[in-house]
């Protein structure tokens, strides 16, 4: 059976995108199917077009679909990305995820394997605490945390990003860093493990 594996992300400059793409990567490589999504976005239209670098991530992303609550009722697993906003989730995310109690109320998620990723401006600037403040929300929903174990030996080699609560990346003050490889490589850590786990409860 192939499981069906949600990436729901937001991204305003791109990196957190990069992210996704790899955990993709990972979700394909061991044999699942990745369901790329971004959430609607919140930002005044007049802030976006006064912005090039916004622009130019919002071209790169044009190609992926904004979630439907409704898609997260025909998943086996999920996996949550976000831009790190003062160590907590970036307000688009949040703003999905609280439109999701009917979802709760019918246990759409219970016993799906999530995770989480995110990016950050600096190299201690709530990358832990942005990842934990999505568990919250899944922990809410029943879904079962999937974390990166340290048998991923990149956790151990990182100078940057990545950490066993979930992948991380350094951006940069300007957002302009984006993930480096050993980052990357952790995403696809990730989406491999999310989607083996999915796997065994499909059997």
């Amino acid at each position: 059976m192939q499981p069906r594996i949600m990436v729901l992300y937001y991204s305003m400059f791109g990196n957190t995108f990069s992210m996704a793409k790899a955990v993709c990567e990972g979700i394909v490589e061991v044999g699942g199917k990745a369901i790329l999504r971004t959430v609607p976005e919140l930002l005044p239209e007049s802030v976006i077009e006064g912005d090039e670098r916004i622009k130019k991530a919002r071209r790169m992303q044009k190609d992926v679909g904004v979630a439907k609550l409704v898609e997260l009722e025909d998943i086996d697993g999920i996996i949550l990305g976000s831009p790190t906003r003062f160590g907590n989730m970036c307000a688009q995310l949040r703003n999905f995820l609280d439109q999701t109690g009917q979802l709760w109320m019918k246990g759409a998620l219970v016993d799906k394997p999530a995770g989480v990723f995110c990016c950050t401006a600096s190299l201690h600037g709530g990358q832990e605490t942005t990842l934990i403040s999505m568990m919250f929300t899944l922990i809410h929903h029943g879904a079962i945390i999937m974390g990166v174990p340290y048998s991923v030996k990149e956790l151990l080699e990182t100078q940057r990003g990545g950490t066993p609560y979930g992948p991380t990346a350094v951006a940069g003050e300007l957002a302009d860093q984006p993930p480096t490889k050993m980052d990357l490589k952790i995403a696809r850590e990730l989406g491999k493990r999310v989607t083996r786990i999915a796997r065994k409860f499909l059997k």
